[in-house]
């Protein structure tokens, strides 16, 4: 991420005024905004090497936010925020499941706005320095399941799983604080880079995902269990 000097962000907003009032208020903070339009145009001349953070909407002519946001996520490793109308769970849950780390709903303030995408660009210099200070905490083992943080690569069973970076941060923190139980607070603070609301949903969804690919029972979970009304833990032993 180019933090030395500006952030080059893409924003995705057929809403033309609204667009150039969100540049031309993050630009003097230190942003570099590249606006597009249409959904198909976006994916289409989307780079990766050049772009450090996207916002999207969802209500886009050509292609849906959703869909953009997934073709993004298969190139791109950075920070997606979602900016949007819609107040709906059910697009909360699957823009989440498709990539994005944050969700915002209009309208919202421009300073509001700022603080949230500092925040996400926060995490990501976090995890990216944390990374680049690793000796030798690498690896983590539990019987079948093999962690590398170096290569973000998880085999299970001797097969590989697939997960997002979220994903895979989110189990590396619960696997390398096994034994203990992770409020959903302190979860999503580390995740996020903010205090907790009460409200997200971001914390239930990505462990429903991990217990999926993990195949850890839904209803039952054995691995990534649910201590009610304290949060999630790890469970060092059930891994075979």
């Amino acid at each position: 991420m180019n933090t030395a000097t500006s952030t080059r962000l893409l924003l995705v907003e057929d809403d033309q005024r609204l667009a150039h009032l969100i540049r031309d208020y993050l630009e003097p903070q230190g942003f570099v905004v590249s606006i597009q339009y249409r959904g198909d145009q976006a994916v289409s001349e989307f780079t990766p090497q050049t772009t450090d953070l996207v916002i999207l909407d969802l209500m886009l002519p050509g292609l849906d936010g959703l869909h953009v946001c997934q073709q993004i996520r298969e190139q791109f490793d950075g920070p997606i925020l979602i900016l949007t109308a819609q107040n709906s769970d059910i697009n909360h849950v699957m823009g989440l499941e498709l990539g994005a780390d944050d969700f915002v709903t209009k309208p919202i303030e421009p300073p509001v706005l700022l603080a949230r995408l500092r925040a996400l660009l926060r995490r990501t210099n976090q995890n990216k320095l944390a990374l680049e200070q690793l000796d030798c905490k690498y690896e983590l083992q539990f019987g079948r399941l093999y962690l590398n943080r170096k290569a973000q690569q998880v085999i299970l069973n001797q097969d590989i799983i697939e997960l997002t970076t979220q994903e895979f941060d989110l189990l590396w923190f619960l696997a390398e604080n096994a034994g203990t139980v992770l409020s959903r607070d302190r979860i999503f603070s580390h995740m996020r880079g903010i205090e907790y609301d009460g409200m997200d949903r971001t914390v239930d969804v990505r462990i429903s995902r991990l217990r999926k690919k993990l195949l850890d029972h839904p209803d039952k979970p054995q691995r990534l269990k649910t201590v009610w009304g304290k949060g999630y833990l790890f469970v060092a032993e059930a891994w075979g």
